[in-house]
């Protein structure tokens, strides 16, 4: 079914009325089934994500407008694996966004979810996504050239019409840096880099714990309770990960960082005091050199 300006299943309610409109930002992709505006929504957050690591085998699950599980894998299948291993619950009725084709052994892994997004599908995939009813949507449009097609977001409130040009921060080498006593490892280092590159598409005052290319958790728009929330979430699995945020963090977060055994913290600036604490404790820490949101 390809789209063109046509009308969707619903908007966020089943009582609201939604339509989406094809323009000359709009990728090539064909859908299964007709899509509501929350699943528009939560395709496009996928993408986002996933566009990120489009040369590599990567998985992420979203719903409506959060992030729930990124992962990365030697194959598809293990990126498929680990995504929903890193969150079980989310991943049943999930949208899953995959950057690579998707086979039969990567259909029946996702046989719960709600709707599967892939650059390609086998016919064999095809016919078990069918015979269980579920939705896939195939993107035509290359994942390398995802982000030429990124425009303002707009949103049209009662005190005007914001107009925001969409996040293309990129690390580089001039910002990135190694600032604490600690030096990270190399996997720890990938890590962080990793966990970055989501929380730059999560919701501000973003909190992503990451080991071994797999979050354990994702934490968004909870601002001072993010660290603490994530690190409840994360569990056992925070031990020697990392924790990458979108935002200046406090003390108190360190405190909670290494009770959670965190090995390495990422964040745009490490005041003194933040910093200090950490050498403490031996946590690495790295400084992107800017944060997406203001305080």
């Amino acid at each position: 079914m390809n789209i063109d300006n046509i009308e969707i299943t619903c908007g966020e309610n089943i009582y609201q009325k939604a339509e989406i409109n094809k323009n000359e930002k709009t990728i090539d992709y064909e859908t299964s089934k007709n899509l509501s505006y929350t699943d528009i929504i939560s395709i496009t957050k996928g993408l986002d994500v996933i566009s990120e690591f489009f040369d590599v085998n990567a998985a992420a699950t979203t719903a409506g407008t959060g992030i729930c599980a990124v992962a990365l894998g030697k194959s598809l299948e293990e990126a498929v694996q680990k995504t929903m291993d890193s969150n079980p619950i989310e991943f049943m009725n999930a949208t899953v966004v995959v950057s690579a084709e998707v086979d039969s052994d990567i259909a029946k892994i996702m046989k719960s979810s709600n709707i599967i997004v892939a650059p390609k599908f086998t016919k064999n995939a095809l016919e078990i996504l069918e015979r269980r009813d579920i939705c896939y949507v195939t993107i035509n449009t290359p994942l390398k050239d995802y982000k030429k097609f990124l425009s303002e977001d707009i949103k049209v409130t009662p005190l005007g019409t914001l107009t925001q040009s969409p996040n293309t921060s990129e690390l580089t080498k001039d910002t990135f840096k190694v600032v604490s006593k600690q030096k990270p490892t190399v996997e720890q280092i990938e890590d962080a880099v990793f966990a970055w590159k989501i929380a730059k598409h999560a919701s501000s005052q973003a909190i992503v714990i990451a080991k071994d290319l797999k979050t354990s958790a994702v934490s968004q728009g909870l601002h001072r309770a993010s660290v603490e929330f994530a690190l409840d979430y994360s569990c056992d699995m925070s031990k020697e990960a990392v924790l990458a945020s979108d935002m200046p963090i406090t003390v108190h977060d360190v405190n909670v960082a290494a009770q959670g055994r965190i090995g390495l913290i990422m964040i745009p600036q490490a005041p003194k005091d933040v910093l200090d604490l950490a050498d403490k404790y031996n946590i690495a820490v790295i400084e992107t050199g800017f944060t997406n949101i203001l305080l």
